[in-house]
């Protein structure tokens, strides 16, 4: 019984890891920008995409692929950014989310003419030989997602606070007239956090493809889960954001685990449902 819950808990705080990737990166365009940037699930789909090409195709070793996966993507919503979403003449903030739609059923199209409609595997990062730890099994890709997910994190925490580009995005999001008047470019801070959010994105489809499949959409239900972590934790929270995704992935394991994998899905978004009743704006929303 304690072995089996303890197995629940890693492959619960396992799949919450992702999703607090994903989730993070919708907070950092909604806070730079007011949008929910609904391109994000396929910036996890591109980093799967990318690192397959990467690795069979170019013939890297699995690291420097990881990196150039996770470049590519950025690079990737740099363009979306700069082609896609700048020259619209509004700065309504639901016109551009509607927009964000369409560029992502774009971007899907993009990804289906290039890489085909087949499902595809991904190798994980080092070899898949199931260790244990107090008789729980886990695979090392499940601890190379935590890792990673950790260093994201605390680098993401360093850049916002010791960086001047990090600080002029806190000011933004702080209070965007007060930015515009000292001389804080909008342009360069937007196109700035469309980069965090790809990589964001990518680095969680490269990290979850080895375990799941591969193809145009994978990453759509990844990334609506990612969504709801956002809004569980309290939008535009980074702690919530990360808070939110644990508490996701815990849910779906342990009602996968307790109750059946058929109502993992159902049981999550209920629970995301009433911690909304009670408190609208997510458990550490402001």
């Amino acid at each position: 019984m304690y072995t089996d819950l303890l197995q629940y808990l890693f492959g619960g705080l396992t799949s919450g890891a992702i999703y607090a990737l994903i989730a993070i990166g919708f907070c950092v365009v909604s806070n730079t920008m007011g949008i929910v940037n609904f391109i994000q699930v396929d910036f996890v789909t591109l980093g799967g995409m990318f690192m397959f090409s990467a690795l069979f195709a170019l013939g890297l070793p699995t690291i420097p692929a990881l990196v150039l996966a996770v470049c590519a993507v950025a690079t990737v919503a740099m363009v979306v950014e700069r082609l896609g979403l700048r020259p619209a003449r509004t700065a309504d903030h639901l016109v551009l989310t509607f927009l964000t739609v369409g560029l992502s059923i774009i971007l899907r199209g993009i990804i289906k003419a290039v890489w085909g409609k087949n499902r595809m595997a991904l190798p994980p990062l080092t070899q898949d030989v199931p260790d244990q730890i107090l008789g729980a099994s886990f695979l090392p890709q499940a601890l190379w997602i935590l890792g990673l997910t950790m260093v994201a994190i605390v680098v993401l925490t360093w850049f916002f606070r010791k960086t001047a580009l990090g600080l002029s995005m806190r000011a933004v999001a702080s209070n965007p007239t007060a930015a515009a008047v000292v001389g804080i470019a909008a342009g360069r801070v937007r196109l700035a956090s469309y980069a965090i959010a790809g990589a964001l994105g990518g680095l969680a489809g490269v990290l979850v493809t080895p375990i799941t499949t591969l193809n145009y959409d994978v990453g759509v239900l990844m990334g609506l889960k990612g969504f709801a972590a956002a809004i569980l934790g309290g939008f535009g929270s980074f702690p919530g954001a990360i808070l939110g995704g644990l508490g996701l992935g815990l849910l779906e394991s342990l009602s996968a685990g307790y109750l059946s994998s058929a109502y993992k899905d159902v049981v999550a978004f209920v629970v995301l449902l009433l911690v909304l009743f009670v408190r609208p704006k997510g458990l550490l929303g402001k």
